[in-house]
């Protein structure tokens, strides 16, 4: 479905966007990754995706708070693959505190990741997707886009912004064959939330197991982790010419935390 198409997914080296990164290059995608991680895992995930699905895998290490990284990523990819016609705003990071004990550098790292680098990879896509008068645009945001829990000021925060972006980004675009959209995972054990599941048995002396069923128990009424594969099949459906009315959503997966 998505043969001759190039696809940037930001923060891919593992969790949410490797999912995602895998479920386009099913679907014949030349794949763009984004991350940290350790050089010689790099080059075995680009293998894998490139022995899999037989698609161009490039690789490219911007740091998504820095503005001028996220431009030559995005020059590397015009140079690499032409212009980007799938754009997946994924990378994110998570700090937890209450507001008045926020460290402020955390919380201008997190706005800078989790919100100001999609506008930063948006703006610059634009352009290219015009010229061609296709593209999308989804953007990871997550159920706490749509409603809040304590000590996570500075991530809801991000995560509003992001899926307010989505709208507007959706409506300026609105009479061309370029969608914006947003994910909103619930759950999801990735590296991100492990680490909370972590901490959290430490906390309250309890096995992992314990922890995360506790964490789930909370917010989550299926009681079962969101997983990366699932969230991939929803990108392949927004990108699909299915979905090229949908339009502005902020679509929650989430084991039903918002039908409560």
């Amino acid at each position: 479905m998505l043969k001759n198409k190039t696809a940037l997914v930001t923060g891919s080296t593992s969790g949410i966007g490797l999912g995602i990164a895998h479920a386009l290059a099913a679907q014949g995608a030349n794949i763009i990754l984004n991350g940290f991680g350790d050089a010689d895992e790099i080059t075995r995930l680009k293998n894998s995706i490139f022995q899999q699905y037989g698609v161009q895998v490039s690789h490219h290490h911007a740091d998504m708070t820095q503005s001028t990284q996220i431009t030559a990523m995005m020059e590397f990819a015009a140079e690499q693959h032409g212009a980007i016609d799938i754009l997946v705003n994924n990378a994110g990071i998570q700090h937890v505190a209450l507001i008045e004990d926020f460290p402020i550098e955390k919380w201008d790292a997190i706005l800078a990741i989790n919100l100001s680098a999609a506008f930063h990879t948006t703006r610059l896509a634009l352009p290219g997707m015009k010229n061609k008068n296709w593209g999308r645009i989804i953007n990871i945001a997550s159920a706490h886009g749509l409603v809040a829990s304590v000590q996570k000021s500075a991530y809801v925060a991000a995560k509003h912004g992001l899926i307010g972006l989505t709208k507007v980004t959706a409506l300026e675009n609105a009479h061309t064959n370029i969608t914006c959209n947003a994910i909103c995972p619930g759950w999801v054990l990735t590296p991100l939330v492990q680490q909370q599941i972590d901490k959290r048995a430490v906390q309250e002396g309890i096995s992992n197991e314990s922890a995360k069923k506790n964490l789930l128990s909370e917010k989550q009424p299926s009681g079962e982790f969101v997983t990366p594969e699932q969230i991939g099949a929803l990108a392949v459906f927004l990108c699909s010419d299915a979905a090229n009315q949908v339009r502005g959503a902020a679509w929650n997966m989430d084991g039903g935390w918002l039908a409560q």
